[in-house]
């Protein structure tokens, strides 16, 4: 199907271009231009055709009698006739070819200009009387004028056409012939496609199913058949045909290039003016102080996320970082109770009898060894003793009641509720200015590169395992 798909956006190629293209196809494609005309409903232009078939006339009796023969004088006024009427009436723009009538009058008047030492005509009429007169091609040639008519003149009037209108006023065209069996076919493909995924998707609706592969609906709409385009690639790059991971990569980019300011402004401030409609409300600071009787929050596992976060830490805190870090602590602690020695009288009295320094610095040692010692073996034994834990409860239960209804006593809680409000604000109109200087294509390009690495990554490492 993606071979005869291609095949059908090739002729669909063909027919958009054929009108805009018809002189190209005239030149050099003139028997496939007298088979397709008929699709087009397209004709022969009978003005230009009568023009045409006069000069053929001329040249026949030129080449049988020569010039001086009397026919060939009647059909060089006939011709003269026929050039004004074809300038008055222009045939060319019932078909929007009135281009290629300005380009026949520009080039007989240049050749008459040429021709007649620099003489400027400024009527083509003029020059097209010139140019068939007896006076004129008895004295410059007949056989050098008429390869110019030949090359210049007669394939423009040839390229001229009339096109029949239906009833609708619209140029006829039966494109649709050639393309209704590829439409019934592409058709057929659809709707068994559709029933095979409704099939293996059971619960999905119809419209679902459509909307699964909608980009074949070009194939069978026969409107804007250049869109079919897009079902196009997708065949010739599921069929192996086509390879356009990159120029997708590229697509999708330049669509979110388009978008990702916006949408992301749009997140950012509706969060923050969430933000600030909670705080002013009063729910913020509810939540903080978890009072009852306020909104309806919903909790998923009956458990005090913020205690239980603060409970983790501290068992860290105290069990396996407070060790670790504990001969730095050591070291901090001496040197301040070295500093402070240094400062008094008394010891700047004694420090230079000998062993003073030595003992004073191991003194200071055991100082701080049995401080930190017994501070860490308090904070050990306050985590296990579990009316320590219960005593620490009520304490923070405690803080935290006192200083909401103080605050509330002293008509603080407004005042910070609003600078929190106005300090939001001030992040929202930043941050949107700091995002619309963002080059929003560099930060796309860092996040391509990072997708990359991670996929070169992944590669390797599955070729490792494999290799172990």
């Amino acid at each position: 199907m993606a071979i005869i798909s291609m095949a059908n956006l090739s002729l669909v190629i063909f027919d958009l271009s054929y009108i805009p293209w018809r002189n190209l196809y005239f030149n050099h494609l003139p028997e496939l231009t007298k088979k397709y005309d008929l699709i087009k409903g397209i004709e022969p232009h009978r003005d230009t055709q009568k023009y045409l078939a006069t000069v053929d006339d001329l040249q026949t009796s030129i080449e049988l009698s020569g010039l001086d023969f009397p026919e060939v004088k009647n059909r060089l006024y006939q011709l003269q006739k026929l050039s004004v009427e074809m300038i008055n009436n222009n045939p060319f723009a019932g078909v929007g070819k009135a281009g290629t009538l300005e380009k026949i009058k520009k080039n007989i008047r240049e050749r008459i200009a040429v021709v007649t030492n620099g003489r400027k005509i400024s009527s083509s009429k003029e020059a097209f009387k010139i140019f068939w007169s007896y006076d004129y091609l008895s004295s410059k040639g007949w056989g050098k004028e008429n390869l110019f008519f030949n090359q210049k003149i007669q394939p423009l009037i040839a390229s001229n056409y009339f096109r029949h209108i239906d009833d609708n006023g619209e140029f006829i065209d039966l494109f649709w012939m050639i393309d209704l069996p590829f439409i019934v076919l592409f058709s057929l493909e659809f709707i068994i496609l559709s029933l095979w995924l409704k099939h293996k998707h059971p619960n999905f609706s119809y419209l679902r199913l459509v909307l699964w592969h909608w980009y074949n609906l070009w194939l069978i709409f026969p409107l804007w058949r250049w869109m079919r385009i897009l079902p196009v690639i997708f065949r010739l790059e599921r069929a192996d045909f086509l390879h356009v991971n990159q120029l997708r990569r590229q697509i999708q980019q330049l669509i979110v290039a388009s978008f990702a300011e916006e949408i992301t402004e749009m997140v950012i401030v509706r969060v923050i003016n969430q933000t600030q409609t909670s705080i002013s409300k009063g729910e913020l600071t509810r939540w903080l102080l978890q009072r009852d009787n306020w909104f309806s929050y919903v909790d998923v596992n009956n458990i005090n996320e913020i205690e239980a976060i603060i409970e983790i830490f501290v068992q860290v805190l105290i069990y396996q970082i407070i060790p670790q870090i504990k001969p730095e602590i050591d070291a901090i602690l001496q040197h301040a109770i070295h500093i402070t020695l240094n400062q008094t009288p008394f010891y700047q009295n004694f420090k230079n009898f000998p062993g003073v320094e030595a003992i004073q610095t191991q003194l200071g040692q055991e100082l701080v060894n049995h401080i930190t010692t017994n501070l860490y073996q308090f904070l050990v034994s306050g985590c296990k003793d579990p009316v320590s834990t219960e005593l620490s409860s009520k304490l923070m239960e405690s803080f935290t009641k006192v200083l909401g209804s103080e605050m509330q006593k002293k008509n603080i809680l407004s005042e910070v509720q609003n600078l929190f409000i106005d300090f939001l604000e001030e992040v929202k109109i930043n941050y949107v200015q700091q995002l619309s200087e963002e080059e929003i294509e560099e930060i796309l390009e860092r996040t391509s590169h990072l997708k990359t690495q991670t996929s070169v990554r992944h590669f390797f490492n599955s070729n490792n395992s494999l290799t172990s």
